[in-house]
């Protein structure tokens, strides 16, 4: 039976995981248990060479070159120790990828779209890393500068299990996990990956199920069979599409989230069901929860976050969701959509706040 091909995110990410992705993550993985096991301490460093070699391998000198200029860029503005200096310049790395001339520039390099879009949606994500390392480096005394260096830099960017689509690890967490050195287990780390492996099957045997069966994607792009269906169908499509972008994500991030494990780091936990949600706050919480920490540590808190005055606290919520529609692309409907999420944040805690008044506890 024909698959719906409409989901060009599933479709993309299949096709390069077979093709080499998947035979370069389990590259990783045989590196990884043997300096695990033979030189705990030059780990970094062994992982680090090996994602560099990994990104030469799948995106070629020049797609290597520009991250490693991203990462240079980021790190000698960070030398400054200005936040806003330093995400001033994140913003601009993230506006070259947009500039038509650059975008042609980069296609002429590959002889496929794919290749192209492989190297757009990789340095998107490693912006996100620079940033991170370059806010703690600003952050950080003096004295704690060793442990912020250009090396551990290219080791935390070039980390090749969340290289080309997350999930986003923040620096402070992945230097302290990555420097810790813990008793190895050979016998643990196997179960570890077979539970894993098996787990991972089961949600791509059911996303492709669903992909092979429901045609959402596909009754979505066609106006004429939304237009004939009932409310009822509506939302059942609605329901059926949310569904299928968890499961989507639970195998896209749980392949990378299984390597970080047997690296000996703690993953971003999975995204939840969605049909347990019924809030947007606990959406953006526990979906993405590497990129909601990112949110938090580094846009939410720093402008004033809950602890501020309510325009303040408006604001800051704003700020963060602009940054989230402008990181994934900047299209219109991505504004619609951020101002939409940040609607429903803002009237879900601004009914909680009104409900927890004791008059209208005591009314309740």
């Amino acid at each position: 039976m024909p698959q719906d091909p409409m989901d060009f995110e599933w479709s993309y990410w299949v096709e390069w995981g077979r093709e080499r992705i998947l035979w370069l993550l389990a590259g990783h993985l045989l590196v990884s248990q043997m300096s695990r096991l033979l030189v705990e301490k030059y780990k970094p460093w062994c992982l680090m060479v090996y994602g560099m070699a990994a990104c030469w391998l799948l995106l070629g000198i020049k797609g290597f070159a520009v991250i490693l200029l991203h990462a240079a860029i980021s790190f000698a503005v960070a030398q400054f120790q200005l936040s806003l200096l330093t995400w001033l310049c994140s913003l601009i790395l993230l506006a070259t990828l947009r500039i038509p001339t650059v975008e042609e520039t980069k296609r002429r390099w590959y002889d496929t779209e794919n290749e192209y879009y492989l190297l757009l949606f990789t340095v998107s994500v490693r912006c996100l890393f620079c940033t991170s390392f370059s806010l703690e480096y600003c952050w950080h005394a003096p004295s704690q500068k060793s442990s912020h260096s250009f090396p551990w830099m290219l080791a935390y960017v070039f980390y090749y299990p969340t290289f080309h689509n997350g999930p986003l690890v923040n620096f402070d967490e992945f230097s302290k996990q990555m420097r810790r050195q813990e008793a190895f287990s050979v016998k643990t780390n196997l179960i570890i990956l077979i539970v894993g492996i098996i787990r991972i099957f089961f949600w791509w045997c059911l996303a492709e199920l669903m992909i092979h069966l429901m045609y959402i994607h596909a009754l979505y792009s066609s106006a004429l069979p939304l237009e004939s269906a009932s409310y009822w169908a509506l939302g059942g499509l609605a329901l059926a599409q949310v569904l299928f972008f968890y499961v989507k994500y639970l195998v896209l991030y749980g392949v990378p989230g299984l390597l970080l494990q047997m690296d000996g780091l703690k993953p971003p936990a999975l995204p939840c069901c969605v049909s347990l949600m019924h809030s947007f706050t606990k959406m953006w919480r526990s979906f993405d929860v590497g990129l909601h920490r990112f949110l938090v540590r580094y846009i939410y808190v720093p402008v004033g976050g809950s602890q501020s005055s309510l325009l303040g606290t408006l604001f800051s919520t704003a700020l963060t969701f602009a940054f989230v529609s402008y990181w994934h692309g900047g299209q219109s409907y991505l504004w619609y959509w951020g101002a939409l999420n940040w609607l429903g944040v803002i009237v879900e805690n601004g009914t909680k706040r009104i409900l927890s008044i004791s008059l209208i506890q005591d009314l309740i």
